[in-house]
Formats: C-alpha cells, sequence, structure tokens
C-alpha cells in the first residue's frame, strides 16, 4: 500500500498528513496562524515564515507518531514547493528536502494549486478525469479543465483580485476580523441579499474571467454611505449582498466557461471558499443545469491542508512520474496551466 507524508506550508496554515494509496487519512495536523495575523488584518509573511519553522517539525512527529510509522515506511514525502508565500514555502520545502535525505525517501514537489484540484478525488473515489474545476482561494480564482494528473488546461482566470480576498476585505471593513470568508458567511446568513444594490463586475463579458477590485470598493462605498439618508442597511444586509452579488458572478462566469469546455464528467469546486455553502449550493444547481455530477471536498480538505498535498504525492506516483532532486527550488509563482493565453490586466495572478 501507498503511504506518503505530505507537508504544506505556503500561506497561514502549518500542516502534515500520512495519506495512504486507498484514500485513508491515517493521521493530520494543522497549525492555525489565526491569532498571530489577526491583529493585522490578513497575513504577515515574516510573521508566517517564522511560524512554520517553529512548527512544522513537532507537526511531522506527531503524525508519524499518531499512525505508528517511521520515514522508512513512506514511499515518498510530498511537499508544496509553490505557488505561495515564499518564506512558508522554503520552511516547508527545506525540511522535506532534510526528510528526504536523512531517510533516503523520494521528494516529490507539489504545486499548492495542484493539491487543490486533486482533493476532490481523494474523498470522492467515483470521481474520473475529465472534469471541470472552479479553483476558489484566498489568491487564486480560476476556472480549469482537469484531464488528468498534470493535464489542466485554464479557461478563466481573475483580472485583479481573488474571491477569497474580495471576502477577507469585505470582513475587515466590517470590522469582522480575520479569517473573513467565514464570519462574513455566518454574518450574511442574518442580511438581506437584496438591500445593497452592488455591482456584478464581468457579468454577461463575452470572456469567462473573472474581476472583483470593483465589488471590494463598492462594498467599502455602501459601508461609508450606512446610516446617511436613504442607506438604512444593516451590516448583515452588506455581508448577504455582497456574498450574493459574488455568487451571481461566480455562477454567470462557470456557466461561461462550460459552454467554451469540452465535455467533462463533472463541475468540481475546490479551495478555501469551496467551504461557502451558499456557494456550493448556487454551483450544484448550475452542475444540475447542465447535466453534470457535482462534487466538492469535504470542509476540511478545503482549507490549506497537507492531506491534499500528500494525495497529489500519490496520483503523481501511480502516473509514473519521476521524484524531484534535491536541489530544486521553491517558487512563489507557478501555474497549473504555463501555456494559456496571458490575459489582460491579470499580471503575475494568471
Amino acid at each position: 500500500m501507498t503511504l506518503v507524508l505530505g507537508i504544506e506550508s505556503s500561506c497561514d496554515e502549518t500542516a502534515a498528513a500520512l495519506v495512504t494509496g486507498d484514500r485513508r487519512i491515517l493521521a493530520q495536523a494543522i497549525a492555525s496562524q489565526e491569532a498571530e495575523h489577526a491583529p493585522y488584518g490578513g497575513v504577515v509573511p515574516e510573521i508566517a515564515a517564522r511560524a512554520h519553522a517553529e512548527r512544522l517539525a513537532p507537526l511531522v512527529e506527531k503524525v508519524l507518531r499518531e499512525a505508528d510509522v517511521t520515514l522508512a515506511d513512506c514511499d515518498a514525502i510530498a511537499a508544496t514547493a509553490g505557488p505561495g508565500l515564499i518564506g512558508g514555502v522554503m520552511v516547508g520545502l527545506v525540511t522535506a528536502k532534510a526528510l528526504a535525505m536523512a531517510s533516503d525517501t523520494p521528494l516529490l514537489a507539489i504545486n499548492h494549486l495542484e493539491g487543490h484540484a486533486l482533493s476532490p478525488r481523494l474523498a470522492d473515489s467515483t470521481l474520473a478525469f475529465p472534469y471541470a474545476l472552479l479553483l476558489v482561494s484566498g489568491g487564486h480564482c480560476q476556472i480549469l479543465r482537469v484531464a488528468g494528473v498534470g493535464q489542466y488546461q485554464r479557461l478563466a482566470t481573475t483580472i485583479d483580485d481573488a474571491l477569497g480576498e474580495a471576502f477577507d476585505k469585505t470582513a475587515k471593513i466590517l470590522g469582522l476580523g480575520y479569517p473573513g470568508g467565514p464570519a462574513v458567511e455566518r454574518l450574511a446568513m442574518q442580511g438581506d441579499a437584496a438591500a445593497v444594490d452592488l455591482p456584478r463586475p464581468m457579468k454577461g463579458s463575452k470572456e469567462p474571467h473573472f474581476s472583483f477590485a470593483g465589488l471590494k470598493s463598492a462594498v467599502l462605498r455602501a459601508k461609508e454611505a450606512q446610516g446617511s439618508r436613504g442607506f438604512s442597511y444593516s451590516d448583515a444586509d452588506i455581508a448577504a449582498s455582497f456574498q450574493q452579488a459574488a455568487l451571481d458572478c461566480i455562477l454567470d462566469r462557470t456557466r461561461k466557461a462550460l459552454k467554451a469546455m469540452q465535455p467533462v464528467t463533472a463541475l468540481v469546486v475546490a479551495g478555501g471558499v469551496a467551504a461557502n455553502q451558499t456557494i456550493r449550493s448556487g454551483l450544484e444547481q448550475l452542475a444540475r443545469e447542465h447535466g453534470l455530477a457535482f462534487t466538492a471536498p469535504p470542509l476540511a480538505l478545503c482549507t490549506d491542508n497537507a492531506a491534499m498535498i500528500a494525495w497529489a504525492g500519490i496520483e503523481r506516483l501511480r502516473e509514473g512520474f519521476s521524484a524531484d532532486p534535491l536541489d530544486l527550488q521553491a517558487r512563489p509563482r507557478w501555474p497549473l496551466d504555463p501555456d494559456a493565453e496571458a490575459v489582460r490586466g491579470a499580471g503575475v495572478k494568471a
């Protein structure tokens, strides 16, 4: 039975996990950095890197002990090698290199986005290639056709900000703290989604791309106008209206991309924003409209975690990908589809 140790440290979650080829998570541990970053309303890269350096080794020891295995029992050590905050990525990758060298175990350098892209297959053994993937997180917002391991065709991306970033900024504007996504979702449950007139950027555009910078700015203007004549809505109304606007954009853009996509078996959503139940429900309905199965990972596999990195390593081993050299460098930018056409305004975020 294939056994892989996964390490994840691309942002503000330090994580380690042991996963088997038959989709069992033998052990996993995640150390959150919410308390460290909360005073700043977002992730501070230097603080994140130091926290990863302090916490990763004990987490690896913990999962090995809980699973009652050693590094020698592992078929490979898979670690996020990018994209992400470069300091944190380096901590995880250097740790994995040291463990691989000490135990004479193959190293697998994993694209963090590939971890998200393949994570639904860890939870759902029936999910077959090819499938349409909406990847929505704090740093990325893309639609891809996943034809197989290492085979990704990007059909859409954000031309400015990712949706998770828009959720976090909305939370900051409303004084909800960090992390913002879950806080906005909870507050939105108490509000009227039609109370605040917010824009739907790119909706109806011939291109399937996303844009959320204008929506963030509109939320700020709505908050500034709150309480003045004719603007009696609550913070909950702003949260609900923002969430509905974001969903409308996602559905419109995904619908456009599906029309341009070659046949797929399912519509899949992954990434941190995939934990939002309103967005999940809307996408499930969209999948039914197109006669597609709908798959979303369990909530524990939506946010950054090491189990998805280990699983991506297992998928790559099965497909015959070779181990990576120990002198491989961490990558702050690493597109899943390097051949995708450049998108106006997207810059390095594409």
